[in-house]
């Protein structure tokens, strides 16, 4: 019986390798789990053009009618009794503490977005994902220019009486659109319920605080998200099937390569 099991023994220790011990990165994560936790993370799906294409006009022409009627009617459109309105009800939520709340918002909302976009890039790119890169840059690049040539091009005077320091132009608002940009391309790339939750949230907060800080009217930050959102999908439309494909490719040229650094290591005492 001690000569079988020792021989059984031995059988399985040439047919199968004894394990050997990644080599880590800093903080103690293999370089395979790095990337399977991103391909965990990012889930770009496919979905039918006219589902993505469709919103995406409706959202652009959401954003470019305003802005015709405010030329239109020389910095007051039809629906300046509504803007007005709703200037009037934020003024009443005004609290010490709100106005706090709102000047860090004010802070953080347009560079620190822009500064996220970029960050976000970068690390796709060190994470073998320049197609997504690219994306993620085009969308924020254009949301950029195409934010500043309509505040140009519209030159609507803002509210009076803002609470922090503005450019000219109103229409659209940079805050919103920076951070509607920016969480909605996280939204096309993780594609996840929790993720447009957060997204949700987030670019209703920046509508609110541009509106309580006297910043903007509130077609200002309508026409905002609307071009943020819509130009995000209609880039999408192009960049998907790249994008898909490059996530579903790379995680296994990382295995391949952890396992030949595996190889090359040898066993580990």
């Amino acid at each position: 019986m001690l000569w079988t099991f020792t021989q059984e023994a031995l059988h399985l220790t040439s047919v199968t390798p004894m394990p050997t011990v990644a080599r880590r990165l800093p903080g103690g994560s293999s370089p395979g789990g790095y990337h399977e936790w991103m391909a965990r993370l990012l889930q770009p799906r496919q979905r039918p053009t006219w589902q993505i294409a469709t919103p995406a006009v409706l959202l652009l022409t959401a954003f470019i009618v305003p802005g015709l009627l405010i030329l239109a009617g020389n910095g007051e459109p039809a629906f300046n009794g509504v803007d007005t309105l709703w200037q009037a009800y934020v003024f009443t939520l005004h609290t010490p503490l709100w106005d706090q709340v709102n000047v860090v918002l004010n802070s953080v909302g347009y560079v620190g977005m822009l500064v996220l976009q970029l960050l976000l890039g970068v690390i796709l790119l060190l994470w073998q994902r320049p197609r997504t890169a690219l994306f993620v840059m085009v969308a924020g690049v254009t949301a950029l220019a195409l934010t500043q040539l309509a505040k140009v091009v519209v030159g609507r005077q803002r509210p009076e009486g803002a609470k922090v320091l503005t450019d000219t132009g109103s229409y659209p608002s940079g805050h919103v659109s920076a951070i509607t940009t920016f969480l909605v391309v996280m939204v096309v790339l993780i594609d996840r319920f929790w993720i447009k939750a957060l997204a949700a949230l987030g670019i209703l907060a920046m509508m609110i605080s541009r509106t309580y800080l006297s910043a903007h009217w509130l077609s200002d930050v309508l026409g905002a998200a609307c071009l943020g959102t819509g130009l995000v999908l209609l880039l999408w439309v192009p960049f998907r099937r790249i994008c898909i494909a490059e996530n579903e490719s790379t995680g296994p040229i990382w295995r391949a390569k952890a396992s030949q650094h595996r190889q090359a290591a040898g066993p580990q005492e």
